[in-house]
């Protein structure tokens, strides 16, 4: 889950970035301090959870990563079809 989090915040800083005057409903405290300081920590306890709980790790992170060739299958066939 530690991994989405991550990916959810990297997010923030994105959006931010490619679109700077989008309307803000909300405000992200401590931007951009603290949400930086959550992904270093958050991949330090991903990295510390991969070396020392291995058994329970791996099996999730191998079920995420397979889904990046179903995402660019499904994204293409997305493409192709609505073209």
């Amino acid at each position: 889950m530690l991994v989405f989090y991550i990916l959810t915040i990297i997010g923030l800083f994105v959006l931010r970035k490619t679109h700077p005057e989008a309307e803000r409903p909300y405000k992200a405290v401590g931007f951009p301090v603290l949400p930086a300081i959550y992904i270093v920590i958050a991949l330090f306890i991903d990295i510390v959870l991969l070396r020392y709980k291995p058994q329970y790790t791996w099996p999730g992170l191998c079920i995420v990563l397979l889904g990046i060739p179903v995402y660019f299958l499904w994204s293409h066939r997305v493409r192709t079809t609505s073209v």
